[in-house]
């Protein structure tokens, strides 16, 4: 059987037949590592409030960081910015719900950016 990566032979004396190439390895485990180093997605949820007519919104991260003080911005349909604050202490951030179609963004940086649309808020 052929082997699945390409391997380099060894001193049989002190180890296996084979063995990955040192490129290779260092290759994989960098992966692996830059990988794990952005292993947190962001998350953000949107509902509204029809008892007062607004819009809540909590955010959060996957790997149970804080969403506080991260930019939100509510735009329209014409990306012309209709408000705009920051997530509170509690990853929240709740606005009057506006009189037209709009967009929340939630933005946690590169890859990292959430858009809820107005018609997908229940």
């Amino acid at each position: 059987m052929m082997p699945l990566l390409p391997l380099t032979p060894l001193r049989a004396e002190r180890h296996s037949r084979y063995a990955l190439s040192r490129p290779i390895l260092i290759t994989i485990l960098l992966v692996f590592w830059a990988g794990t180093a952005h292993a947190h997605t962001a998350l953000m949820a949107c509902y509204a409030n029809e008892e007062n007519n607004t819009i809540s919104c909590y955010g959060e991260f996957s790997d149970g960081s804080s969403a506080s003080a991260i930019p939100v911005r509510v735009v329209n349909d014409n990306d012309e910015l209709l408000l705009e604050g920051k997530m509170d202490d509690y990853g929240e951030f709740t606005f009057t719900r506006p009189d037209q179609a709009f967009r929340v963004i939630f933005d946690g940086g590169p890859g990292h950016r959430i858009i809820e649309k107005s018609a997908t808020i229940n």
